[in-house]
C-alpha cells in the first residue's frame, strides 16, 4: 500500500477562511459540507483514510530558519505563490489509479481541483 497526499489548491488572492465560507449561499455551503462528509465517510469505510485537515491561509504562517545557526522567525510563508494548499487528506491505497479515483470523488464533492502526490517511501 502507498500513501497519497490529496491537496486542495486555493487562489492566494482569495484566501478563503471559515469566516468567508459563511458568505456563501447557505444552501450551497450545506450541500458542499454534506458532500465532503460523504467523501470522508466513504474513505473511512474503505479503510483508506489516514488523516485530513484544513490549513489556515499563508498570511498566518511563520517561517522558521535555523540554517545559519541562530534561529530566525519570519512572518509569512516561505514563498510567495499564486496558489497555496488550503487543506489535505492522506490516504493509504493500493496504487495511483485508486488514489486518482478518490481525488475525482473529492473534486466533485468540493467543486475544486485536487492535486495527488505519493508520499516518499522509507529508504531500504
Amino acid at each position: 500500500m502507498t500513501q497519497y497526499f490529496l491537496t486542495i489548491p486555493h487562489d492566494t488572492a482569495d484566501e478563503p477562511t471559515m469566516e468567508s465560507m459563511q458568505e456563501m449561499d447557505p444552501a450551497e455551503l450545506e450541500a458542499m459540507i454534506a458532500a465532503v462528509d460523504g467523501f470522508n465517510t466513504a474513505l473511512n469505510e474503505s479503510g483508506a483514510f489516514v488523516t485530513a485537515g484544513g490549513l489556515m491561509p499563508p498570511s498566518t504562517a511563520t517561517t522558521v530558519d535555523a540554517t545559519d545557526g541562530e534561529p530566525k522567525r519570519i512572518p509569512g510563508p516561505f514563498v510567495d505563490a499564486p496558489a497555496y494548499v488550503g487543506g489535505f487528506w492522506i490516504i493509504d491505497v493500493a496504487d495511483e489509479e485508486t488514489a486518482l479515483g478518490w481525488a475525482e470523488h473529492c473534486s466533485k464533492a468540493l467543486q475544486s481541483r485536487i492535486e495527488v502526490r505519493a508520499l516518499q517511501e522509507e529508504p531500504q
